[in-house]
């Protein structure tokens, strides 16, 4: 393929880190443009002298004089508008992948400015889904999703044949507590949260995926990604995280995307696409694979789940407000401020709290985002 000029938001998490790897196995492929990290200042650093970027941005202030003194002849940004200005940078392809709602205005400057963005955080189509898409039209941007599941939906959905899909099913590993009783999973440790039994990820993802929280965001971003209303959206527990996810035709077929716990294959798919790209990642051994095991889920042990979908029914301020409780909620578990149980006592709270009847700018989504994340602070006290 020809050389592709990327941008890399969020180049110190798991995601960028597989992605500068996969750049680094082929070279000739991509030019990196832009890095940007929020404080692990070390790890940017030695990014930005193996792919040489134009531009760096941290999103700590405080670390700018050590970035910039560390990279001569590379134009270094700083902080939330740094971040921005970094995003801008007009490229091929942007992955966007900062955790959190703080990636929401990246990934919207990355879409007016980019001709693809690949979208690794969940948080900014969860929210802003539908302003998001919207600017993505306006600016011809293609939108790429880089989450296992999602990924595997772009791979076999046939929109040429879109009246003739019945649903689209998203798998779930079932993380950590598939197997606990309530009771377990109500006295569960940020330790045992976050060890999750395929996949690696960061701690806010992690425990996402023990609560199912994880896959009720996905929900929101597949209604958002496929254009499917809720009741078109299915989750099945699949504990081996081999099928990927699937899409179910009315004549009966149901196509699926299969292939090894790795985030490196659909992370190449996004950066190569329309094209692939070789990876030195996991391969499925057919050999040793004796069964794929399918279970409904569960929503007494995992309400997350349930309010995810009660949020999408329910409109786009309360997706917002189902997010912010959320992001808030896992930071207090991580740091021993609350029990695991006090997470989805926490967005239910928010859920039946009055939300604001419009919601139609990216300001109007950004302020009622702060406005939960305030109280919900207040009620953790």
């Amino acid at each position: 393929m020809a050389q592709r000029s990327i941008s890399i938001l969020g180049s110190t998490g798991s995601v960028g880190k597989s992605a500068i790897d996969l750049i680094k196995s082929s070279p000739e492929d991509f030019k990196v443009r832009v890095l940007t990290a929020y404080k692990n200042a070390d790890l940017l650093i030695e990014q930005a002298k193996l792919v040489q970027p134009a531009m760096v941005a941290i999103g700590d202030e405080n670390l700018y004089p050590q970035v910039r003194d560390a990279l001569p002849g590379i134009d270094v940004l700083s902080g939330e508008q740094g971040i921005i200005e970094a995003a801008s940078e007009k490229v091929d392809l942007t992955l966007a992948a900062i955790v959190g709602m703080a990636g929401l205005k990246p990934v919207l400057y990355s879409i007016r400015n980019s001709k693809a963005v690949a979208i690794a955080n969940k948080e900014p189509l969860v929210s802003a889904g539908t302003c998001l898409l919207n600017e993505a039209r306006a600016h011809g941007t293609t939108i790429l999703p880089v989450d296992s599941e999602h990924n595997a939906i772009f791979q076999v959905f046939e929109q040429h044949n879109r009246a003739a899909i019945d649903k689209i099913i998203l798998t779930a590993s079932g993380g950590p507590f598939r197997t606990w009783t309530l009771e377990e999973i109500e006295a569960a440790t940020p330790e045992e949260a976050v060890a999750h039994p395929n996949w690696s990820m960061g701690a806010k993802i992690s425990v996402d995926s023990a609560s199912m929280m994880n896959k009720g965001l996905e929900v929101i971003e597949a209604h958002h990604l496929f254009q499917m209303p809720a009741d078109k959206i299915d989750v099945v527990f699949h504990p081996q995280s081999i099928i990927h996810s699937m899409v179910e035709y009315t004549d009966g077929s149901v196509l699926a995307q299969l292939g090894a716990p790795d985030m490196r294959t659909p992370i190449a798919y996004a950066l190569a696409w329309p094209g692939r790209m070789a990876t030195t990642g996991q391969r499925l051994d057919w050999q040793k694979l004796r069964q794929l095991d399918f279970s409904p889920p569960d929503f007494v042990r995992f309400p997350c789940l349930a309010m995810a979908y009660e949020a999408l029914r329910e409109g786009p301020a309360s997706c917002v407000a189902l997010n912010a409780a959320n992001e808030v909620a896992v930071a207090a578990f991580l740091n021993r401020q609350i029990g695991f149980s006090d997470i989805p006592k926490l967005i239910r709270d928010m859920l039946e709290t009055a939300h604001p009847s419009q919601m139609d700018s990216i300001d109007d989504i950004v302020a009622y985002d702060a406005a939960v994340k305030d109280h919900v602070l207040r009620l953790i006290g």
